[in-house]
């Protein structure tokens, strides 16, 4: 990696609610991972927009990010992401100035295209019964721009202007998982994050749709890219496959039942998987980095070369917390060990 800016590592957190224990426990190992990991070195903190999932905690990213700027002094703390079609863009460009204010040069404003909930969900979130439309995100998302650019409305040219009013007002980043949110993003000349942990057999070629359609902005001159990806990283594989138990049992029961929460791995791991779930599984998981300090190196060294990431970021999902601290110690050290 010598004929390349040194690879940066970022947290993603959905703040995991795990059976038995309130989400208020949640919400507080939040805060204290993101202290333990700028200790580490780590360059931003961004949490997720869910909604009617009792198993995450991150149903508000606007004030979770207040408390997480709040108890660090030198990470960026944003949004992976604000899911832009659930609020007025108004009201997100309000909620980031006043977060810009209070912590400047320190937010990031990271944008998704998805509701992130279920169809009933969503439709309480905007007050209305119109089905959401592809084709009004772009309009959402210039809106937001000229918001936080101190510019009018772009449809009326009326005087609504952001208040507080904010000189550096945080970079937007487009989320997606696909190739054509990727190439969406380049066309805007914004800074991109795939969602890898999501879909990692399309990384490869979305990174380089984002790359190809690339067009330089007043806000990005050169495409940058994030990717994140599971990390479950512990002393060994043996170790980590059974921190990843509860992972592994979410993404198959997920699917039938949207409202468990995450079971401790010494229930989790007990489960046994039909032909068809093992396969769900290798698809999702195969491409992340779960392992030893070895593994984890490894196919974090993968990872880079096949999509060129310029910023990877870790999303773990373990019961202890203490183990959830050692698995960002050992990313840490494996983007060390690259150089």
């Amino acid at each position: 990696m010598s004929d390349r800016s040194p690879l940066a590592i970022s947290v993603l957190d959905t703040m995991p609610v795990w059976e038995g224990l309130p989400a208020s426990a949640s919400l507080h190992n939040g805060l204290e991972l993101a202290a333990a990991v700028e200790r580490l070195g780590y360059r931003r903190y961004w949490v997720a927009e869910h909604h009617n999932t009792p198993s995450v905690a991150s149903s508000s990213p606007a004030v979770l990010i207040g408390q997480l700027a709040a108890r660090t002094s030198t990470l960026r703390v944003g949004s992976g992401g604000v899911m832009l079609p659930n609020h007025p863009p108004l009201v997100v460009a309000e909620q980031f100035a006043t977060l810009a204010s209070f912590f400047p040069g320190r937010i990031d404003l990271g944008i998704g295209r998805a509701p992130g909930t279920d169809g009933l969900t969503a439709t309480a979130l905007r007050r209305s019964t119109s089905p959401l439309s592809a084709q009004e995100f772009p309009q959402q998302l210039k809106e937001l721009e000229h918001y936080l650019d101190g510019g009018r409305h772009p449809r009326t040219g009326g005087e609504i202007r952001v208040t507080p009013e904010v000189q550096d007002p945080p970079p937007v980043w487009l989320l997606g998982s696909s190739p054509s949110s990727a190439a969406f993003a380049g066309s805007r000349g914004l800074p991109f994050a795939f969602a890898h942990h999501l879909a990692p057999h399309a990384s490869a070629e979305a990174l380089r749709a984002y790359r190809e359609s690339f067009t330089p902005s007043d806000h990005l001159a050169e495409p940058y890219a994030v990717v994140s990806a599971m990390v479950i990283a512990a002393e060994s594989d043996e170790e980590a496959h059974f921190q990843a138990a509860p992972l592994r049992l979410a993404i198959v029961d997920g699917m039938a039942d949207p409202f468990i929460r995450f079971t401790p791995p010494e229930h989790a791991a007990r489960r046994t998987y039909a032909p068809v779930e093992r396969e769900l599984l290798h698809r999702l998981l195969d491409g992340q980095l779960i392992g030893g300090p070895e593994t984890v190196r490894d196919g974090l060294a993968r990872l880079v070369e096949r999509t060129g990431a310029d910023e990877v970021m870790g999303l773990t999902q373990v019961y202890d917390h203490g183990a959830r601290v050692r698995s960002y110690e050992i990313l840490a050290d494996a983007v060390a060990a690259l150089g």
